[in-house]
């Protein structure tokens, strides 16, 4: 069975989650990642591993993959994932977040009404309305009128086999072609009552009640599991049926399972699969969820829905999120740096680097001499920080067979330090941030790398963006925690 809101075969790159959010492009570290995860696989070897204490907080990390899925804490799990995928919601709204939520909003008399005795949670269908049209009912995905289109962004081809709607496409054609063509107002709105008696698709009470009947149909499929149902609608019952298949021979099991127990080295055949879809079906429905929240917030506290909009969108990642600068204390000058090092808030980076997987660029530190410093001053992160840095390129290596490190070029700063250097970075002067060099001694190490990035965003443990020559990473303040004993 087809997905609901895109083609059953699309090509297989960043795409669409909806028409009304497009998805930032992610350039992929190497063309073919996705063939690099498969030597991945190939290459991994599983075995015991003596985990010694961490550098910051001085306990060994989980056994195993200290990322990997707990059941007993699946609530976090979803938490953590809707918390680290919701950055889109923000920075792709159609007008902005809040003129997208109050579009939604309009809706909701419709969304109660068709939810209405139904099982489907109308605060997930508003979601769906969020994330697939940002609340314009007349949106259509692609060039022409079998593409999805719609308030929930249905596909003729679905529409019509599988939902029993009413859809005209050459009547649709015409229509929309009017449409783009009308000279005032008036016309349009006379064009889009005929748009809306034509096809199903545009009239959003007969959309909606569609949805609700796609939802039912996908719950019941997958076993009465609800959050199957959401994943579905845009990745395809068949597709996640294949998913499922190669994770656990086809039982319903949860999408946080499904999705966090799944790694290059472990259910691999599942991770390819999720990793694999060009569209980003895997995290629609963190999407999903990270609309429900917004819509929360806009209907509860605008206040607080205004602030986090203000950090979801002052950078390219999520950085000022996970450490609000009104809320973070900042570096000013070598001095403040010492007394951290002194009070254990900054931890020096460990001489035995080799054996870890790592590597410390001599640009490190490079202008202290223009202050009076030793360079290796700036050879420490806060604690959370290096824990996270310390597993990453531990995992990596695991992961890749590779034993050339990662090449670390940055690591805390401060502001009296960025300014002899010429830069304002806003993180690195917190002590949470460090860059990677991007260069790789193999396609293995760079798809490693990459999945550890998606894995490690994806439980809000850190906010990253690639720059020209390096990937800065910025860690979450609970890291160590979470390494040592889960979310």
């Amino acid at each position: 069975m087809q997905p609901v809101s895109r083609r059953r075969r699309p090509p297989r790159r960043p795409g669409r989650i909806g028409a009304g959010l497009r998805t930032p492009r992610l350039v992929l570290l190497l063309a073919a990642a996705v063939l690099a995860i498969a030597v991945i696989v190939a290459q991994t070897q599983r075995g015991d591993v003596v985990r010694v204490p961490l550098p910051g907080i001085g306990r060994p990390a989980r056994a195993g993959d200290p990322f990997g899925y707990i059941p007993s804490r699946e609530s976090a799990f979803v938490a953590r994932a809707t918390a680290g995928s919701a950055q889109v919601l923000f920075t792709k709204s159609p007008g902005g977040v809040m003129a997208t939520a109050a579009r939604v909003a309009a809706y909701r008399p419709l969304i109660d009404a068709a939810t209405r005795g139904s099982g489907i949670d109308p605060n997930v269908l508003e979601g769906i309305v969020f994330v697939e049209s940002a609340g314009r009912p007349y949106v259509v995905a692609g060039p022409d009128a079998t593409d999805a289109a719609g308030l929930t962004q249905i596909l003729a081809e679905t529409g019509q086999s599988l939902l029993g709607m009413h859809i005209d496409l050459p009547q649709s054609r015409k229509l929309l072609r009017a449409i783009g063509n009308a000279g005032s107002p008036g016309q349009v709105t006379v064009l889009l009552r005929r748009l809306a008696r034509a096809d199903d698709r545009f009239d959003p009470a007969k959309a909606l009640a569609a949805t609700v009947r796609y939802l039912q149909t996908a719950q019941r499929h997958f076993g009465g599991r609800a959050d199957l149902a959401v994943v579905s609608y845009h990745m395809g019952i068949g597709n996640l049926e294949h998913v499922l298949s190669e994770y656990d021979g086809g039982h319903s099991v949860p999408y946080a399972q499904l999705y966090f127990d799944t790694a290059p080295d472990h259910n691999s055949g599942a991770f390819r699969l999720l990793s694999g879809f060009g569209d980003q079906s895997s995290l629609y429905y963190w999407r999903v969820l990270g609309a429900v929240q917004v819509m929360r917030l806009y209907r509860s506290d605008r206040a607080a829905l205004a602030r986090l909009t203000a950090l979801q969108i002052s950078r390219e990642s999520t950085s000022a999120v996970l450490h609000p600068p009104d809320r973070t204390p900042a570096f000013s000058d070598p001095a403040t740096i010492s007394v951290a090092y002194a009070r254990r808030a900054l931890v020096r980076l460990p001489a035995n680097s080799a054996r870890l997987g790592l590597a410390y660029s001599p640009s490190i530190g490079a202008l202290a001499h223009r202050l009076g410093v030793p360079p290796g001053l700036y050879l420490g992160l806060r604690p959370a920080a290096l824990d996270l840095l310390v597993e990453l390129a531990a995992r990596v290596q695991a992961l890749s067979g590779a034993h050339a490190p990662l090449i670390v070029t940055s690591a805390v700063t401060d502001a009296r330090y960025q300014r002899q250097a010429g830069s304002s970075d806003p993180d690195s002067d917190t002590g949470f941030s460090f860059e990677i060099a991007r260069t790789y001694a193999s396609r293995a190490q760079a798809a490693a790398f990459q999945s550890m990035l998606d894995r490690l965003q994806a439980l809000n443990l850190i906010a990253w963006e690639r720059q020209l020559a390096t990937i800065k990473v910025t860690v979450a303040a609970d890291a160590s925690r979470v390494i040592v004993d889960g979310p």
